[in-house]
């Protein structure tokens, strides 16, 4: 079993906040992270697949082609937009890291598996110190 990792970057804003909660209650859980202007960040999305070496190409899957799936279904659908309001796959999600992290896996995982490999994390690294790591349910 080899396991193969695929580094991505995009850039995105979003705000977290409950609509219910007050304007103080929301700063009181969320911080500064519920600014109503927004905040965005850098972040580095790290997807790790796992898999057999393909005894004709030597590869678990060509990176291109992993990069291109992740290309067209998360970050040109993230990529300088607002998770909150911009992003489909977010809807009805508090955008934290966690959560956008599960949301990449959804989009990725069936994708993957349809190419006879197995997802194994979604690594979400918001800032230098703010890290998320997923593997699946």
């Amino acid at each position: 079993m080899i396991y193969l990792v695929r580094k991505e970057h995009f850039n995105a804003a979003h705000r977290l906040f409950r609509e219910e909660w007050s304007n103080e209650k929301n700063e009181e859980i969320f911080g500064k992270c519920s600014n109503p202007n927004w905040h965005g960040h850098n972040y580095d999305l790290i997807v790790t697949v796992k898999g057999d070496p393909s005894p004709e190409t030597g590869f678990v899957i060509n990176l291109r082609t992993l990069s291109e799936i992740i290309k067209e279904h998360v970050l040109n659908k993230v990529d300088h937009k607002n998770m909150n309001l911009d992003v489909e796959f977010m809807k009805g999600y508090i955008p934290t890291t966690e959560n956008i992290a599960i949301a990449i896996w959804d989009q990725l995982e069936p994708l993957v598996k349809e190419l006879g490999i197995r997802l194994h994390c979604v690594r979400l690294e918001e800032t230098e110190k703010n890290v998320v790591e997923y593997f699946g349910k």
